[in-house]
């Protein structure tokens, strides 16, 4: 198959005829062993060109290959079609492909030296592109395929060839490969690597040059990242030896440190058996670079604990990190949906806030692009369908996903390569043996009755954990007693059998240990199965139940000691979903509707009125009104400060969204307006638009049309931060505005017109803003809401100052300063101190700029304000700059930098990545600073925020010019001119002298 498409027999080869015959035994040859429909063959020979003699036609090519063959029942007719047997080992493409598999598995064992042997006995295996002559459509997945797997070879070959130290002896090689393969970014950046390890900086540099000249012309797109990163090493003299592969490592911060996720749950403590599922996957892995494994098995059978064991024996082989995601796929939430999941590992990956691509396709091309180049290991457990799967495979050659499901993941099996292990209950003697690991002598006393436990468990892992801890907990009692107890139980549950499903015994076995608990221990159990979250912790458990915190914390203990509720790390509480699902249905039987629900009534309130408090610490002066919920029945939280309280909304917030689910629509509402300022601070951007979504829908459901204002104002302000369709948020604006306009609020207008301004500021409209903004401050009035007032006075401050008019923005914030002079906000006091810091820098008034970014700095940590903090950290770096003390700027721009990124906004972000970069270009690194302000341009493109776009072109065009790279610098000099004669800037003029000398007359 591989070249010219050949037969050899007995050491000779057979002459083919022409193209029929060649192309009969091609379609054959990639259908080997499985029937051809005569129809298939027929289109293949002869197109679909009706023709009344084609089947007598391919009766005589079917003869005439025959002979060839040599063995006349080599190819056969069935009711199905003509089928061609092919024995193990006899078609090269076959031996092709194996043999790369075992050299990429030694590879993979980091055996550097055999995997280049095996790799170069491999590839002299190639003879050439599959089925050279013979051109089919129907051949070009198999060709694509095989040539695929070759450039996998090829890669893997020079990168063990690297990890040797024979970058000298591979360059010529490579260039080679470069050749024949000139679209091919890869073998760019080994190429790279080669030369630059071999000392050959200039040559390693030119063909970066030659690869990007090659991806412009013929792709028009730039260098991937991982190219452009080669370049930055290089040119800031960084070694690329042994120790710095070609290849992107973890996600480095910039003073270089890895950051690698490694998010594996713990181990499980006590496991048994599992030997063949383990040394399969351990197969698979060596024998499969881009693997999927999917483990399918019933509820409880141990799913989880199998794939988290051999993560972990794994995890030396993902050098680049482990993700976990739970998918939540059975159980009384919805499960997870995969755009939300990928939101989560994003964030892992260091995408963060307001950077998060918005739709699900988006998203999976972001994963897939931070994944390419590393090894890491992705678990993805307990999946619902293959639908919520396949967007979060990656697509990275080097990484591995396990995935876990009760359903058998067809699809994702035919589709998608996974390789299915299934998952089945314990084998009787490894179950014995986890039962004896459990209960210890006790087994060995009465083996029938343990022998009977293994039997009423149905050999299912989670039930004989269980039952071992009710047996632990009555040691008074043999085995043989509270198995007969078991089997009455059983055989109750019986009757409710459908077809012997294994969850039955389960059910006995949890009925058996909640008959054991006490009523309170019970009541609470079962009113855990109304909780919509996945974890709690005990001050909203009491509020459920009713009880005291001590009363609760005893039960809680009780049903831990049963094994009917996990503990996590931190304190809190967690049910497997199959209890889940027992305790709701007990629930359900046991306890009123009317006692259910006002448990959850009680729930609800707690999460309101304690979201409330904490918001109360966290933000205590948000200008918008917050709903105000009376507090619960029972133990209330307090919070000892800002932390204090974002640690709460952090542990709490998938449970804030999931309460609102099917919750009252003013519940929904109001909860929406209470913790809309956490979910924007924290870059929650999801979480943010799914609960004010909700909260609008509720609204309308109910003709509020004043809720439904408000849940536009606060969509509309995240849908802008995020980067949405500034369209669509200024429709939100616009009929909220229209609501507040009516009910004559006219701080609330004043409110929206400063968001309507916002959009302005995204689009580079920076006069048309202003005039929003001082239409919003003359509606708001000197007598209006004063939080209001300072919002737009800061605001039209720094939109001043960025036009240039100092002094007009210099009196604009003082008079703030006198506001909150009078009223004590410490959050908008920082906020001014650190504008007025910037614009005294750019006055040139050094003591008073000083003084400023210092007072507001001391006052955002006081407040806990850490978008502030961020900001101050970067005037006060700044400064340090202009006086030459470079390594203190240094350190206070990447700390502002990383506060940034914790906070999540994007032009926060953007503004610190271009202020650290100013400072790396003069400390003389202009490559760092390059790799800034590239990254600052993407995540401002990516968001809309031209202003910082045009200050980012213009960053990136001075150190290009820098680097000697001119014409590429003009280029980006016109687009920030551009960007800053739109929205008026003064900087406009400077970069348009700049361009005019640096360009040649016109004639």
């Amino acid at each position: 198959m591989l070249g010219d498409v050949a037969i050899r027999r007995d050491g000779r080869a057979e002459a083919l005829g022409g193209r029929l015959e060649r192309t009969l035994l091609a379609v054959l040859l990639a259908r080997a062993g499985r029937p051809v429909a005569t129809d298939v063959l027929t289109d293949a020979l002869w197109g679909d060109r009706p023709d009344p003699r084609s089947g007598q036609r391919l009766q005589l090519q079917v003869h005439r290959l025959r002979r060839k063959l040599g063995e006349s029942d080599r190819l056969t007719l069935g009711p199905a079609g003509y089928r061609l047997r092919v024995e193990s080992g006899e078609l090269d493409a076959e031996r092709f492909e194996s043999s790369v598999e075992r050299a990429v598995g030694i590879a993979a064992r980091r055996d550097p030296r055999g995997a280049a042997a095996a790799l170069r006995a491999a590839l002299e295996l190639w003879r050439g592109a599959p089925f050279t002559g013979v051109d089919l459509p129907l051949l070009d997945d198999w060709v694509h395929r095989l040539v695929e797997r070759r450039l996998v070879a090829l890669e893997t070959l020079y990168e063990a060839e690297l990890a040797r130290g024979r970058h000298t002896e591979v360059v010529a090689e490579l260039i080679q490969r470069v050749r024949e393969h000139p679209l091919h970014e890869r073998f760019h950046a080994l190429l790279m690597t080669a030369l630059a390890r071999a000392g050959r900086q200039v040559d390693a540099l030119a063909a970066y040059r030659a690869a990007r000249e090659t991806l412009v012309r013929e792709l028009g797109v730039e260098p991937g990242e991982e190219l452009r990163a080669l370049e930055r090493r290089v040119l800031d003299g960084e070694s690329l030896g042994p120790g710095g592969t070609a290849g992107p490592g973890g996600r480095r911060g910039d003073a270089g440190r890895a950051e690698v996720p490694a998010q594996l749950p713990l181990d499980v403590r006590t496991f048994v058996g599992r030997g063949a599922e383990l040394a399969e996957l351990d197969g698979l892995l060596a024998s499969a670079p881009a693997a999927v494994a999917a483990l399918s098995g019933t509820a409880g059978v141990g799913k989880t604990a199998l794939a988290v064991r051999w993560a972990h024996r794994a995890r030396e082989r993902f050098p680049d990190g482990q993700l976990y995601v739970d998918l939540r796929g059975y159980g009384p939430d919805r499960p997870v949906a995969p755009q939300d999941a990928l939101a989560g590992l994003l964030r892992s990956l260091g995408l963060e806030g307001a950077a998060l691509p918005q739709g699900l396709d988006e998203r999976a091309a972001r994963f897939r692009t931070l994944l390419a180049g590393r090894r890491i290991l992705l678990v993805l457990d307990n999946a619902h369908a293959v639908e919520q799967v396949r967007p979060l495979l990656p697509g990275a050659p080097a990484c591995f996903t396990l995935v876990t499901s009760r359903d058998t993941l067809a699809g994702l099996v035919a589709r998608d390569g996974a390789h299915r292990v299934r998952v089945d209950r314990l084998p009787a003697a490894d179950a014995r043996r986890l039962l004896r690991e459990l209960l210890g002598t006790r087994v060995e006393a009465e083996p029938e009755a343990a022998e009977a436990l293994v039997h009423q468990c149905v050999r299912l892992p989670l039930a004989l954990r269980i039952v071992a801890e009710l047996i632990r907990s009555r040691p008074a009692l043999g085995l043989t007693a509270l198995t007969g107890e078991l089997a009455e139980r059983q055989g109750a549950l019986d009757l409710l059998d459908i077809e012997g499903d294994p969850h039955t015994a389960v059910r006995s076995v949890f009925s058996w240990s909640y008959q054991r608990l006490d009523p309170a221990a019970a009541r609470v159990f079962r009113l855990l199965g109304l909780h919509p979250g996945r974890d709690t912790d005990a001050h909203a458990v009491a509020v459920l139940a009713g009880l005291g915190l001590r009363e609760t914390r005893r039960c809680l203990d009780v049903l831990l000691r049963a094994h009917l509720v996990d503990q996590t790390g931190d304190g809190r509480h967690r049910r497997h979903d199959l209890l889940r699902d027992y305790a709701a249905e007990l629930a359900e039987s046991t306890d009123p509707a009317a006692e259910r629900a006002a448990a959850l009534d009680r729930l609800r309130g707690h999460y309101l009125y304690t979201a409330s408090a904490a918001m109360d610490v966290f933000a205590p002066h948000d200008y918008a009104h917050r709903p105000k919920a009376p507090p619960p029945a029972g133990p209330l939280l307090t919070f000892a400060g800002h932390e204090d309280a974002r640690r709460w909304l952090d542990a709490e917030r998938a449970n804030l969204l999931e309460v609102t689910r099917h919750a009252d629509p003013t519940f929904v509402t109001s909860l929406s307006e209470t913790v809309h300022l956490y979910l924007r601070v924290g870059g929650y951007f999801d979480e943010a638009i799914t609960l004010h979504t909700r909260a609008l829908r509720a609204a309308r459901a109910v003709g509020d049309e004043f809720a439904e204002a408000n849940a536009r104002r606060v969509l509309g302000t995240m849908m802008n931060l995020w980067g949405a369709d500034p369209d669509a948020v200024v429709g939100h604006f616009q009929r909220a505005l229209a609501v507040y306009e009516r009910a004559g609020d006219r701080s609330l207008q004043a409110s929206v017109l400063n968001g309507l301004a916002g959009v302005r500021l995204r689009r580079g409209e920076l006069p048309a803003a202003m005039r929003e903004f001082e239409r919003a401050l003359e509606l708001n009035g000197a007598a209006g809401n004063w939080r209001v007032r300072c919002a737009l006075l800061v605001n039209m401050g720094r939109t001043l100052r960025t036009l240039g008019r100092l002094d007009e923005a210099r009196h604009r914030l003082e008079s703030v300063l006198e506001l909150c002079a009078s009223h004590g906000d410490k959050a908008v006091e920082a906020n001014t101190h650190c504008v007025l810091a910037d614009v005294h820098t750019r006055l040139g008034a050094e003591a008073a700029a000083f003084d400023h970014a210092r007072r507001g700095l001391a006052l955002a940590r006081e407040s806990g304000y850490r978008q502030i903090e961020a900001l101050c950290l970067g005037k006060l770096g700044t400064l340090h700059r202009n006086r030459g003390e470079l390594a203190r700027a240094l350190d206070l721009h990447g700390e502002a930098l990383d506060l940034a990124r914790a906070v999540a906004e994007s032009e926060l972000m953007v503004e610190a990545m271009n202020t650290l970069a100013g400072t790396h270009a003069a400390a003389g690194e202009p490559a760092r600073a390059l790799r800034l302000h590239e990254e600052a341009l993407a995540l401002a493109v990516e968001v809309g925020e031209r202003v910082a776009q045009a200050h980012s072109h213009a960053g990136i065009g001075d150190m290009r010019a820098r680097l000697g790279d001119h014409a590429t610098a003009r280029a980006h000099w016109r687009r920030a001119l551009a960007g800053y004669e739109a929205g008026s800037l003064p900087l406009a003029a400077e970069l348009r002298a700049r361009l005019d000398a640096q360009d040649p007359p016109r004639a």
